[in-house]
């Protein structure tokens, strides 16, 4: 796992979408707009079970994300390992992160079991306009 910069955790810490890139255990790439969580150098992503991206990590865990803005343009860009969090402390702790952070979560909250979190570990970073 790489470490990011402190501009990097800066910007990722001052946004709250990325888009996130997946594959099938065929190659056919499925890209997604999502809301994260960074902490702990990972990346928390809220699911639903039955959705694509995560049916995809399942097959293969390999992933990329990209945070960006434009105007002016600035980035960073994730290739990664992702792991799929479903139940435990780490679950509860960031539902209560989400649960606060987003009015989504707040109005259409769910259990442990009931929907699971993509995480991120960054193997390699990219960054531009920083």
């Amino acid at each position: 796992m790489v470490k990011l910069s402190p501009a990097e955790q800066k910007f990722i810490e001052s946004n709250e979408l990325c888009r996130l890139a997946t594959a099938d255990e065929k190659g056919t790439p499925h890209v997604v707009p999502v809301a994260y969580i960074f902490s702990d150098n990972k990346f928390y992503i809220a699911t639903d079970y039955g959705t694509k991206k995560l049916s995809n990590i399942k097959k293969n865990n390999k992933v990329s994300l990209v945070v960006d803005r434009y105007k002016p343009n600035k980035a960073v860009m994730v290739v990664g390992e992702a792991y799929i969090l479903e139940k435990g402390p780490e679950f509860r702790e960031m539902y209560r992160r989400f649960y606060e952070k987003f009015a989504w979560v707040r109005k259409n909250p769910w259990n442990e079991g009931e929907a699971p979190f993509i995480v991120v570990r960054p193997l390699k970073v990219v960054s531009w306009g920083l």
